[in-house]
């Protein structure tokens, strides 16, 4: 398959690289720019491991060609720490034991943030609504809705 130069803004920076026009999207992160974050699950949409924002929208890197997104502002797991600080949310999915085995962690976290800039104190059912298509196998989602609702908390990180 022919490739063609591809302009990404992935994580804030510029990115350029060939790519085929099929290529998704959780390919050219994980592959060709490194970003291992990004967890490939079930390859077709219903597992939400994938899940990266697109212009602070929660988007699924498995089921969305990377040439659509051209332009766009991408953000991945990778994105959130600073200075190898954890973010906010990070840190709630951490101490209140949001994570079990990890694997589907990128995907909840990037779902939940992408719920947080829109709403900044989500009720538990906002929560679990934005989180419906993201699947874990570990846990029955007491403690991913648990680390959401103490990133939301202004008291939270006083407390801490």
């Amino acid at each position: 398959m022919p490739k063609r130069l591809l302009t990404l803004n992935v994580n804030g920076r510029e990115r350029q690289l060939l790519a085929a026009d099929g290529a998704l999207l959780i390919d050219v992160l994980r592959e060709e720019l490194g970003l291992t974050g990004t967890k490939r699950g079930c390859d077709g949409g219903e597992c939400g491991a994938c899940t990266v924002l697109v212009d602070d929208r929660p988007r699924l890197a498995c089921s969305t060609l990377a040439h659509q997104v051209a332009g766009c502002e991408v953000e991945t797991i990778e994105s959130l720490a600073t200075l190898g600080r954890l973010s906010r949310l990070q840190q709630a999915f951490h101490e209140k034991l949001g994570a079990q085995c990890g694997y589907c962690t990128p995907g909840m976290i990037m779902a939940s943030e992408g719920l947080l800039r829109t709403n900044p104190q989500p009720s538990t059912d906002e929560i679990k609504q934005a989180l419906a298509g993201n699947l874990c196998r570990c846990t029955g989602y007491v403690k991913i809705i648990e680390s959401v609702h103490a990133a939301a908390d202004p008291a939270w990180e006083a407390a801490r």
